[in-house]
């Protein structure tokens, strides 16, 4: 079974974070919470519910994990101006592990520059951004690009899940 990271800080997209989150673990993949600093609560926009930090992304090794799930909401724009959450999803970008990200998710591969010449969807008001980083943005509920998987919004989060699941298994 796989190990995947979901990276999270304050004020990720609650369902976004949830359900993919419950879905992994349902199919018996090994998950674990990463963010700034072990032991922290974050919570969703929506406030609807929680988790514990359980892996500071400092001390997190890319080698020891198969993928990312990258909720959107605001967090990733505060996770992507810290180093440690770059350099681990570069990492594991180069060790073509599988990065998702739905809403802002993306928002952290700009970051990485990760995003050259692959195919991606995400939250509309992003699009430019996506596009400003090399990668080819496209208005659909779910886009695979090689070890990329990208949603736009919550409502897409069925597909999300989906496409996820197919490259874990």
């Amino acid at each position: 079974m796989a190990r995947v990271a979901f990276l999270i800080a304050d004020n990720y997209e609650d369902s976004e974070m949830k359900n993919p989150y419950e879905a992994i673990k349902e199919a018996g993949h090994e998950t674990v919470i990463i963010g700034k600093q072990k032991g922290e609560v974050c919570k969703g926009k929506k406030n609807t519910i929680s988790y514990e930090i359980e892996l500071s992304v400092a001390d997190a090794d890319s080698s020891e994990f198969d993928a990312v799930v990258i909720p959107g909401g605001s967090a990733p724009e505060k996770l992507r101006i810290n180093d440690n959450v770059v350099k681990f999803v570069k990492e594991l970008n180069n060790g073509a592990k599988l990065i998702a990200g739905i809403c802002h998710g993306p928002q952290v591969m700009i970051s990485a520059e990760i995003l050259k010449g692959k195919e991606l969807t995400c939250f509309m008001g992003i699009s430019d951004d996506v596009k400003n980083a090399g990668g080819n943005y496209r208005d659909d509920e779910v886009v695979v690009s090689k070890n990329i998987v990208t949603s736009r919004t919550p409502k897409d989060e069925p597909a999300f899940i989906r496409e996820i699941l197919a490259k874990l298994n």
